[in-house]
């Protein structure tokens, strides 16, 4: 028991609800080490696309400010979440306090909502770029993507903040013990949830991408068939770049339904999302790698992000000028 004779200290030594098996000293270390790596990864790859598209002046356009933002949103899981979560996977208590208890979730909600939002807006600006250019180049200005960006986040915010309310004014209401942070998302919410932030917009991204890559092969059999009446060497240029780009979205679209399916197990099974749940750890680890994987989809798929790590690594952005060095 506590000082005041109330709840039980969640020691490891102690035999209360809240005991946990203690790992071997070099399991610890190594998941320390493992976990470690992973956010450090996360933070530094997004850290790279943040600084090439506000170093880089031609990178200055409202595609890569989505991307940008995104990036953003991915360190911040990177910076925030991975090092609690990390130090919730491997410690035998929770150590940070009631206040940091209640944020944390919070936190976590919020920017994965975000990231989610973020990927819905990159695939409508995908499939304005390809299926309606004269729309994307009047309406998908820097100023508009911005306010878009802004009501994401500003969403993200409010909805988080109403399906965790019951946790943010009460965070150690499922806590049996001094010592455990435990976060519960009832199965009514869980499934609302489902929906809202997950099923919806993901729909939403599935069609629009089935549609970008049904434009995008109709419009290289145009190009391809007109080949004879135009720069033959333009036509192949356009016919892989019109590829890529729904091959790229394509890419950022399964590996982030990979990484965010599992999460939502436990609201399919019909049972509370809950962080006491002996596999909760591993669907949340493998959501999470979502923020560090997007980076290097860029580095596989988008030449000026190469181009731009190589320009950093080699010191040249320190050079006169290289905010205007032609990058694309």
């Amino acid at each position: 028991m506590d000082d005041t004779g109330g709840t039980p200290l969640c020691f490891p030594n102690l035999n209360t609800s809240c005991r946990r098996l203690l790992r071997p000293y070099s399991e610890t270390a190594l998941l320390y080490t493992l976990l470690t790596s992973v956010s450090l990864l996360t933070v530094l790859l997004n850290s790279f696309v943040i600084f090439s598209i506000s170093h880089f002046r031609q990178l200055h356009t409202p595609t890569n400010t989505l991307l940008q933002s995104l990036a953003v949103t991915d360190l911040g899981m990177g910076l925030l979440v991975m090092p609690v979560e990390g130090l919730r996977y491997t410690e035998t208590c929770w150590l940070l306090g009631k206040i940091l208890c209640a944020l944390a979730p919070y936190v976590f909600y919020c920017l994965s909502s975000s990231s989610l939002g973020h990927m819905v807006l990159i695939s409508i600006d995908r499939y304005l770029t390809i299926c309606d250019p004269l729309l994307h180049s009047s309406r998908v200005t820097l100023t508009n993507v911005k306010i878009c960006i802004c009501l994401c986040w500003a969403c993200s915010f409010t909805y988080n903040g109403l399906i965790l309310m019951d946790h943010l004014g009460h965070p150690d209401r499922f806590s049996s013990c001094t010592g455990e942070c435990v976060v519960v998302v009832n199965s009514i919410a869980g499934s609302v949830d489902l929906f809202m932030t997950f099923v919806g917009p993901c729909t939403v991204m599935v069609v629009l991408y089935i549609k970008v890559f049904v434009v995008a092969l109709s419009q290289a059999r145009v190009i391809q068939s007109q080949v004879a009446a135009t720069d033959a060497r333009a036509a192949p240029t356009a016919k892989k770049s019109q590829r890529k780009a729904a091959r790229t979205l394509g890419i950022l679209i399964a590996v982030f339904l990979i990484c965010y399916c599992p999460y939502y197990y436990p609201v399919l099974a019909g049972i509370d999302t809950s962080t006491s749940l002996s596999y909760y750890a591993i669907l949340l680890w493998i959501m999470m790698l979502n923020s560090c994987l997007n980076p290097l989809i860029y580095a596989l798929f988008y030449p000026w992000f190469r181009k731009a790590i190589k320009l950093i690594f080699t010191l040249k952005i320190l050079q006169d000028h290289s905010r205007e060095v032609k990058i694309m």
